[in-house]
C-alpha cells in the first residue's frame, strides 16, 4: 500500500510539472517564426535591415503632390493654350511636342495615365540642371535627382540599362551639368520610340484636336 501511494504521488508531480525552459524556448521561437517572420530571414526584430527598407519605400511612395511640388516639381509647366497649328505640329514629329510646354504637358498628362510620369519628370529635372551654375547647387539638384529616379528604392526609377547606370555613378563623385546627359537621352528616345505613338493614338490628343478644329471652325 505504502509503494503504491508514493508510486501515485509521483503520478501526479509529473503531470504538473511544468515544460523545461528549453522546451519553451523552442516552441515560442518556432511559433514566432511562423507568424512574424518577414520575406528575407528569420529574425522577428522590428528593426530587421529588410522590413527598414520596405518602410522606407513605402514611406517615399506615400508622399503626396504637395510634397512633390515643395521639391520644385510643377504639377505643370505655366504655358498658353496652345493653338490648332501647334497641336498639328505635335504629329509631325517628337521634337516639335517636346520643343513647346503645352506639348510637354499634354504628353505628360497622358504618361499619368501609363504610370509612366517619370519619364518626363526626371528629363525635365536634367533640363532645370543645365541651366545652373553654382557649384553647390549643381551637387545638390545632382542627388536630388540620383535619390529620386536612378536609386532602385524610389519608386520614381527610371528605366536604365546597366551601362548608362555606370556611367552616372562615376560622375557622381564630381556632379555637374552633364551628369545624366547619357540617361536623359535613353529616357528621351523611350519616350519617344514607346509612349508617342500611343499618345497619337490617344482620346487627351484627339479630344484636344477635335476641340481646337470646331472652335477654329466657328471662329
Amino acid at each position: 500500500p505504502m509503494g503504491s501511494e508514493r508510486t501515485e504521488i509521483r503520478k501526479r508531480q509529473m503531470a504538473t510539472t511544468p515544460e523545461t525552459p528549453g522546451a519553451a524556448q523552442a516552441q515560442l521561437s518556432t511559433g514566432n517564426r511562423g507568424s512574424n517572420a518577414c520575406c528575407f530571414c528569420w529574425c522577428c526584430c522590428c528593426s530587421c535591415s529588410c522590413l527598414t527598407v520596405r518602410n522606407q519605400e513605402e514611406e517615399r511612395a506615400r508622399r503626396t503632390s504637395h510634397e512633390l511640388q515643395a521639391e520644385g516639381i510643377p504639377n505643370c509647366e505655366e504655358s498658353p493654350a496652345p493653338t490648332l497649328e501647334e497641336v498639328n505640329a505635335w504629329a509631325q514629329s517628337f521634337d516639335k511636342l517636346m520643343l513647346t510646354p503645352a506639348g510637354r504637358n499634354a504628353f505628360r498628362e497622358f504618361l499619368r495615365t501609363e504610370f509612366s510620369e517619370e519619364n518626363m519628370l526626371f528629363w525635365m529635372a536634367c533640363e532645370e540642371l543645365k541651366q545652373e551654375s553654382n557649384k553647390n547647387v549643381i551637387e545638390e539638384k545632382a542627388r536630388l535627382i540620383y535619390e529620386d529616379y536612378i536609386s532602385i528604392l524610389s519608386p520614381k526609377e527610371v528605366s536604365l540599362d546597366s551601362r548608362v547606370r555606370e556611367v552616372i555613378n562615376r560622375n557622381m563623385l564630381e556632379p555637374s551639368q552633364h551628369t545624366f546627359d547619357d540617361a536623359q537621352l535613353q529616357i528621351y528616345t523611350l519616350m519617344h520610340r514607346d509612349s508617342y505613338p500611343r499618345f497619337m493614338n490617344s482620346a487627351i490628343y484627339k479630344d484636344l484636336l477635335q476641340s481646337l478644329s470646331e472652335k477654329s471652325i466657328e471662329a
